[in-house]
């Protein structure tokens, strides 16, 4: 296992900077989730880390060394890919220890590892089939096992889970965490699903326009996001975000006044809620009245989208007795959580 680095990394494509300087600290055994849309710069400072893509600045330190020039053989790391990238014509075995072959690893030893990971991923009944001859999951966990037979000092997954279906997915998305929780070994995850950044990751590593936006656990980054665009991405449905006004007392959002700490604003601000927090109540004791526009039953909880003065937000509401679509309702919210974030988009302290 090793540390990971990454000191003010920057890429160029001729004249274009696609990646601004990013630092980052990877602790010894840490899972790591890189996460944001298409294009912020995610996979690219994967393969920056890998040894896939050259660097255009700044530096990638795995352990005490520095890597920038060395080829990815030479890293001491390993990869999983998007796609399975299996020998077809291979079986299991021969699969997974194909890295072992090319490093010219003894038969004993190369035996006794593959016998280990493959009892590890729970592939050991299927060590003399066909990629053919499995299932999409089965298929990922071989790729997975021929990244973990050369005991790596660090992994890296490139979306490994998007080609699955959802059910799959949510079972790989555990597998893998049982995995990393039984190996410990240091681990970088791209993807852009920020379902899987949430439930898999120990520190999640929001990325836009080639910069980190924050850096914490999921609990930070859901419920103190560093600015608006975090606010928004993390969490289904997004946060609701309404304008408001620093007034005497508190605030003033929908033309609703909420005592609350304006954290030092004046003037005008933008007030987050997140449906979680917006729940809709019987009479009118809530914080806002608006009404129903549309309805998203979930069983347990519905879905329920309301409008208050022309502004749509989402709010949570009893799945057995939801609201009548039209219906005139109320909604509860506690100021403690409520988001505030100033004009520039930033978290309000």
């Amino acid at each position: 296992m090793a540390t990971l680095s990454l000191r003010n990394l920057v890429k160029t494509y001729g004249k274009t900077e696609v990646l601004h300087g990013i630092s980052l600290d990877v602790a010894d055994g840490e899972f790591v989730v890189f996460v944001g849309p298409s294009g912020c710069g995610k996979s690219t400072t994967l393969r920056m880390i890998a040894g896939l893509e050259d660097v255009s600045g700044g530096e990638v330190r795995i352990g005490d060394k520095v890597v920038n020039h060395l080829e990815p053989k030479d890293r001491d790391i390993a990869m999983v890919f998007q796609n399975y990238a299996i020998y077809p014509h291979l079986t299991v075995r021969k699969n997974i220890g194909f890295g072992l072959r090319t490093a010219k690893t003894p038969k004993a030893e190369k035996e006794k590892r593959i016998e280990e990971v493959a009892a590890i991923l729970s592939m050991t009944d299927y060590l003399d089939r066909r990629p053919a001859q499995l299932s999409g999951g089965q298929r990922q966990r071989v790729a997975i096992g021929r990244a973990m037979v050369r005991d790596p000092a660090v992994f890296l997954f490139d979306e490994p889970l998007s080609n699955l279906d959802a059910q799959l997915r949510a079972q790989m998305r555990l597998e893998i965490k049982k995995l990393h929780q039984r190996v410990g070994t240091t681990i970088v995850f791209v993807t852009h699903d920020q379902v899987e950044a949430m439930t898999m990751a120990d520190r999640i590593v929001i990325m836009k326009d080639g910069h980190i936006q924050q850096v914490g656990t999921p609990a930070q980054v859901y419920h103190q996001p560093a600015n608006t665009f975090v606010a928004q991405f993390i969490g289904a449905p997004s946060m609701n975000m309404l304008p408001g006004q620093v007034v005497s007392g508190g605030i003033s959002v929908a033309g609703r006044h909420i005592a609350r700490d304006p954290c030092g604003a004046t003037g005008a601000l933008t007030v987050g809620i997140r449906p979680d927090d917006l729940r809709v109540t019987e009479g009118r004791q809530g914080s806002f009245e608006g009404r129903v526009t549309v309805l998203e039953p979930l069983g347990a909880e519905t879905l329920a989208y309301v409008d208050i003065g022309g502004q749509e937000v989402v709010a949570h509401a009893d799945g057995r007795k939801p609201p009548a679509l039209g219906a005139l309702v109320s909604l509860a919210v506690d100021p403690a959580n409520l988001h505030l974030f100033g004009p520039d988009g930033m978290a309000l302290a």
